[in-house]
This record gives structure tokens, sequence and C-alpha cells, in this order.
């Protein structure tokens, strides 16, 4: 399994740079390092029974990575068709893609109450304005943030770093 994950994080690193449509997007495509994946996933206390929403997902990396190590389910959600390609491949090549799928969508129409983890690596303004689907899902649920937090009306339960990152959680009650 340790050869599997490896394998399939070297495939994900060696990525395309972003296509031109997503300069025009609500966030440029910039990839999370994978100690930081990791680290978030343990701090969500992702598991098995979760389904792992990643909304702006890139390359993947999060859903797969959730799918490798913790068995979970996960969907991405990326408004870029070429990150859509690449995270498919990259599903493809860990051989995850029976827990994983990616849909090319607007985040805020997409319908993510099914999620019991939601990853984030937006701007504070999209962060806030997710806001209210965010918190309109099951008690239980949890929210990760990259780097933005959701500002001073939605304080975080914990907050974490790892390599300079930040990151910030919040549990649905």
């Amino acid at each position: 399994m340790t050869i599997l994950i490896l394998l399939a994080m070297l495939a994900i690193q060696a990525q395309t740079p972003p296509s031109p449509a997503s300069r025009q997007l609500d966030a440029p495509y910039v990839p999370t390092p994978p100690r930081v994946v990791d680290a978030m996933l343990r701090m969500a206390r992702v598991t098995g029974q979760d389904v792992v929403y990643d909304l702006g997902c890139g390359d993947g990396r999060i859903p797969i990575t959730a799918a490798l190590k913790y068995g979970a389910r996960g969907v991405g959600i990326d408004l870029d068709p070429k990150r859509i390609e690449d995270a498919t491949e990259n599903a493809k090549a860990a051989g995850v893609t029976d827990k994983v799928r990616f849909n090319a969508e607007n985040v805020f129409d997409t319908d993510f109450r099914d999620a019991t983890v939601v990853f984030l690596y937006m701007s504070l303004d999209v962060n806030q304005r997710l806001m209210p689907k965010l918190k309109a899902l099951k008690p239980g649920s949890r929210v990760v943030s990259h780097v933005f937090d959701m500002g001073p009306a939605w304080p975080p339960d914990e907050r974490g770093g790892t390599d300079g990152k930040t990151y910030y959680l919040w549990v649905i009650r």
C-alpha cells in the first residue's frame, strides 16, 4: 500500500501547468503540498465512512489521498476542465476510480449536502460566500480550509500548520 501511495503522489506531482482558462476563475490553481494534504486529512479525522468533497480540487490530490489512505469516498469539483481531466487521470493511476469522481462545475452550483468533510483552498471572499452552504451540512461534518479562514463571524474550531502553511477546521454543530 505504501508503494501505491508513493507512486500515486509522484504521478500527481508531475502535473502540467495551469490552463489559460484557470486565470479567470475565482481561485487560481495552486497545488497543496502532499505533507499539508496529509496533515489536513488527519486534522479532519477522515475515515472510510466519510464522503470527502474538495471544492476547487485541482489535480484531485485530496480526494485521491483520502481514498488511498483512509478508504473514504471522494468528489472533486473544479470549474477548469483541464483540472478535471488531470484529476481523473490521477485517480486512474492511483487505482481509486471506484472511490472518487470529479465534476467540472461551479462550486456555488454544486450540491454537496452528502459531504461529511469539505476541503477548500479558496480566498476569504469565496469561503464567506460558501459559508451558508457549509453551515447547512449535517451536524458532525467537518470543513477544512487551507490558508484562508472564514473571517471573524465564524472562528475555526482548530488551527494547524505544516511546512509554513496554515489550515483551519470547523465542525458543524
